[in-house]
């Protein structure tokens, strides 16, 4: 099958184009014929080293994808071959302590798409049944493949941990980037008040178009100081943020007395100021998140069968076309996501 792997480490020269062995499926599995997968910053992080993320080599890149079943288990009751479908990229092992209480985004031997196993940049990808779901039937291929990852995550964030209310505001960081637009649209949907961040006026622009109460240019703005200026001095109930270093100081400082701040990545750094007389005095909550559960992709899922999100496409490309695709990721230009068109 064509697909797009790594054969070592460092720009576009070790992503390559080529023939490699179609997965075999193994009872208990789905093989997938893809059509779509959209990339995250973590194809970059494998691409440029992938440190501290156990794999081997050649491996094929690419976490989120949407496509037809192509081979499943006779006596599966929700598969068949021919079905749309869109897929979960978090495997777990089923067995630890979190996986039997239910709790498979905390499963100590979880493996990724993309990242410890074959990915989804591929004619063909196989993974468990429980992590195959039906495509909503409201939005395209590439849209469907966006869900698995960005909105997944922002799920997650918004509504397991920080579970944000109708009435209360949010600061989202970095509009623009997946996360941070999933963030917007979900928020919006929610009924609460969303103030985005982000250097470049297109951005804010569209973000405002999008729905966005009000933007803040952190060029040119000190954004603790006119996020207080925009709520009357009392601050946000939430922040969703995957900066990191650069803008910790300005999410804690924007926070209302108990407020909550969710972070999922750290791309200017991961040793911000911990600020603690900060976050004991004002009594703050500070939550990690990575990706979400499979009851919270369900919950997700529903809500786009109903079209109350579509997600955000930047630009589409064809899998030869996969290094121009990395390359407008790497520059930080896109406003939503980057997919990749297979079948």
């Amino acid at each position: 099958m064509r697909a797009v792997y790594l054969t070592g480490h460092g720009g576009n020269e070790v992503v390559t184009l080529g023939e490699r062995p179609r997965p075999e499926r193994r009872p208990g599995d789905v093989l997938v014929r893809l059509k779509a997968a959209t990339l995250n910053r973590v194809d970059l992080y494998m691409r440029d080293s992938g440190a501290g993320i156990t794999h081997r080599l050649p491996q094929t890149m690419g976490l989120d994808g949407a496509g037809t079943v192509e081979e499943a288990d006779h006596d599966d009751p929700l598969l068949r071959p021919g079905q749309p479908v869109v897929l979960h990229p978090g495997i777990a092992c089923g067995r630890c302590a979190f996986c039997l209480r239910g709790q498979g985004v905390l499963c100590t031997s979880v493996a990724y798409l993309g990242e410890h196993r074959d990915g989804t940049l591929a004619e063909f990808v196989t993974l468990p049944a429980r992590n195959v779901f039906p495509k909503p039937a409201a939005l395209d291929w590439a849209e469907a493949a966006a869900l698995g990852v960005n909105h997944l995550t922002a799920w997650r964030m918004l509504f397991t941990k920080a579970q944000l209310k109708p009435w209360e505001t949010v600061l989202i960081f970095g509009v623009g980037g997946g996360v941070s637009l999933a963030a917007l649209q979900l928020a919006k949907m929610a009924g609460a008040t969303a103030i985005v961040t982000s250097r470049d006026d297109d951005k804010l622009q569209r973000a405002l178009a999008l729905g966005a109460d009000h933007a803040v240019n952190g060029a040119r703005e000190d954004i603790a100081r006119r996020v207080l200026a925009l709520t009357d001095g009392r601050g946000v109930d939430v922040v969703i943020e995957n900066v990191g270093a650069a803008v910790w100081s300005s999410a804690l400082k924007s926070l209302v007395r108990g407020g909550r701040l969710v972070t999922c990545g750290a791309t200017t750094g991961d040793q911000p100021p911990a600020d603690l007389r900060r976050l004991f005095i004002r009594q703050l909550q500070v939550m990690g998140s990575t990706l979400g559960d499979l009851g919270e992709f369900a919950d997700l899922l529903r809500v786009c069968e109903r079209g109350l999100i579509r997600p955000v496409i930047d630009r589409r490309y064809p899998l030869d076309d996969t290094h121009a695709a990395l390359d407008r990721l790497a520059s930080g230009a896109q406003f939503g996501k980057l997919a990749i068109e297979i079948g």
